[in-house]
């Protein structure tokens, strides 16, 4: 059970927002898919933090991308072995360079790390304070058929999680009072990576109000 001071989803949004799921359970065609979303992050709001003494800005890319016949998915990866978050679940993404925007930012960093390009920015979520000094802003982008592949240097892993996935029962569930989002077999995210997609779950994929900046993070993740 979460804690009493965990975040909870908050009600829907006002219209035109709503969920991505169909009548019959699956999820909406790709098109109107993308137009719900980008019509529920409108509507968000989301919180910018100030970037304070220590703090560094950096940007995430939560991409959902086309595949035939099959359900959308996103992507998140498994950092390579040695440099910063060794070994840690992410979303593609890094430090913002001078000057850069965040969405310009995000999509650089999707590129450099899982080769994906040709994106199209349909909002950000809020940003969310890491306890190793970032300020992250998460942009969701919307693509074509893809073959993501991961830059060595950095990326050990990219694994695929259909949409739906992050929509499913059980999703996020809670564990000595930390947030866990399980994807797939052998990948189970916390914080700050599973807080991200739990507010794109509830935000962007079903239309509800949810902000998660008093998520806590594991202690691992703080380096």
């Amino acid at each position: 059970m979460p804690p009493l001071h965990t975040p909870r989803p908050g009600p829907a949004l006002p219209s035109p927002a709503g969920g991505v799921m169909g009548e019959a359970g699956q999820l909406l065609p790709f098109d109107l898919l993308k137009a719900q979303v980008k019509a529920n992050l409108a509507l968000l709001r989301p919180v910018s933090a100030p970037v304070g003494d220590g703090l560094r800005r950096a940007a995430v890319a939560v991409c959902v991308l086309r595949d035939g016949e099959r359900p959308p998915y996103t992507i998140v990866i498994k950092r390579a072995a040695r440099g910063r978050n060794a070994g840690q679940w992410a979303l593609p993404g890094g430090r913002l360079e001078d000057g850069e925007q965040a969405t310009e930012g995000a999509l650089r960093e999707l590129a450099e790390e899982t080769a994906v390009t040709g994106m199209e920015v349909a909002g950000v979520l809020d940003d969310y304070v890491t306890d190793s000094g970032f300020v992250i802003t998460p942009v969701v982008a919307f693509g074509g058929p893809a073959d993501p592949r991961p830059d060595a240097r950095e990326v050990a892993s990219v694994h695929r999680v259909p949409l739906d996935r992050l929509l499913a029962p059980g999703v996020p569930r809670w564990n000595q009072g930390l947030l866990q989002m399980p994807l797939g077999p052998g990948i189970v995210i916390h914080a700050p990576t599973g807080a991200i997609l739990w507010q794109f779950a509830e935000v962007a994929l079903r239309g509800r109000e949810l902000r998660v900046s008093g998520v806590s993070q594991p202690h691992w993740t703080r380096t």
